[in-house]
C-alpha cells in the first residue's frame, strides 16, 4: 500500500460524498435470522410469491384482494422493486430456499407483513418482524415504528403487542376492499433511547 494512499481515498470519498446512503443501504440490504433470510426481491419470486398472495386465507387482513394469477403478483413485485427506497424497505421472506412472505416498512415508518398459512404459528413472524424492526432503528435511523392492523386480526395484534408495540388508537372504515369496509387499530414502537 502506498503511504497516505487510504487517507487520501477517505477525503475523496467525503468531497465526492460516494459513502452508501440509506436508500442505498436499504436497497442492497439483506437481513438474516436462525431461520430466514429477508432479501430484495427477485422477478423470479414471481410463483412463490403468487403462493402466498392468490391465497385467500393469507390475503384476509391485507389491504388488497387476493391476486388473480402470477401476473399480477410479477406487477406487485416490479412496483416493489420501482420503489423510493428512502421511503420503503420492503424484503421477501425466504425460508429453507423458499419465498413464503414478504415483510418491510412501507411509506417509513409503517411495518406490514404477509406470510402463507403453512408457516403461521411458528413463531416466523415474529422473528421476520424482529429484524426488520431492529433494521429500521438501528440502519436506517428511525425513531419509531407503526403498524395499521384490522381489529379481527387477533394473531397479528398479539404479536406486535408481546414486541412492545402499544395502541395508539382506533378508527372505522379505515379502508375498502372489495366493497366492503374495514376497520383498523393503529399502534407504534418508539425507537429504543440510545
Amino acid at each position: 500500500m502506498i503511504p497516505g494512499l487510504f487517507f487520501w481515498c477517505l477525503d475523496l470519498q467525503e468531497l465526492c460524498d460516494l459513502r452508501p446512503t440509506s436508500e442505498t443501504v436499504t436497497a442492497m440490504t439483506i437481513l438474516t435470522t436462525p431461520r430466514l433470510v429477508l432479501r430484495p426481491f427477485d422477478p423470479a419470486d414471481a410463483e412463490d410469491l403468487f403462493a402466498v398472495f392468490g391465497n385467500p386465507a393469507a390475503m384476509r387482513y391485507w389491504s388488497t384482494l387476493p391476486h388473480a394469477s402470477v401476473a399480477v403478483t410479477a406487477r406487485m413485485i416490479e412496483q416493489s422493486l420501482a420503489a423510493d427506497p428512502s421511503q420503503h424497505a420492503e424484503f421477501a421472506i425466504e425460508h429453507d430456499g423458499k419465498v413464503i412472505g414478504k415483510v418491510g416498512l412501507w411509506q417509513m415508518p409503517e411495518i406490514g407483513y404477509v406470510l402463507h398459512p403453512d408457516y403461521w404459528r411458528r413463531g416466523i413472524a415474529t422473528e421476520a418482524v424482529q429484524a426488520v424492526i431492529a433494521h429500521g432503528f438501528e440502519t436506517l435511523g428511525l425513531a419509531r415504528i407503526t403498524a395499521d392492523v384490522d381489529p379481527e386480526n387477533l394473531a397479528s395484534l398479539a404479536m406486535l403487542k408481546k414486541l412492545g408495540f402499544v395502541v395508539t388508537g382506533q378508527a372505522q372504515n379505515t379502508i375498502k376492499i372489495g366493497g366492503k369496509w374495514f376497520d383498523s387499530i393503529y399502534l407504534e414502537l418508539a425507537a429504543p433511547d440510545r
